[in-house]
């Protein structure tokens, strides 16, 4: 017979960190898909409602407390913590949240700043002359 022995290193319960001071703000910018109509009413209440329920906090997601509060003022979604967050999981939900509504292949998600992103149109017209000559 083989030695079962128990599991070493599991993950069990994870726990976010805590900042040591203040907080942090990270930014989305939805102006250019906002302006052309991609990102209307029923896509914004849609994309801010994703944030809520993917988030996650100490392991768990959805339930986020007093600790993170996102909101959606002029076509920026803006979440704010007190945790510890790396700003690629927000880059990460942001592209989840493209490719769940089919949008990936024509919306980009670029870095603007050390804590906020913008949205943007992929540059096809660049690539098309550059393909022609």
């Amino acid at each position: 017979m083989v030695a079962v022995r128990a599991k070493v290193g599991g993950r069990g319960f994870i726990r976010t960190g805590a900042l040591k001071k203040g907080k942090k703000v990270f930014k989305i910018d939805c102006q250019v898909p906002a302006a052309d109509g991609i990102f209307d009413a029923d896509m914004v209440t849609a994309f801010e409602q994703y944030f809520h329920q993917n988030t996650k906090l100490h392991g768990r997601k959805g339930k986020l407390s007093d600790k993170v509060k996102i909101n959606y003022d002029e076509n920026v979604l803006t979440v704010s913590t007190t945790m510890r967050y790396r700003k690629k999981y927000f880059k990460y939900l942001t592209k989840k949240f493209l490719k769940k509504k089919n949008l990936r292949d024509w919306l980009r998600i670029l870095a603007t700043g050390k804590q906020g992103y913008q949205l943007r149109y992929f540059n096809i017209r660049d690539e098309d002359n550059q393909e022609a000559e």
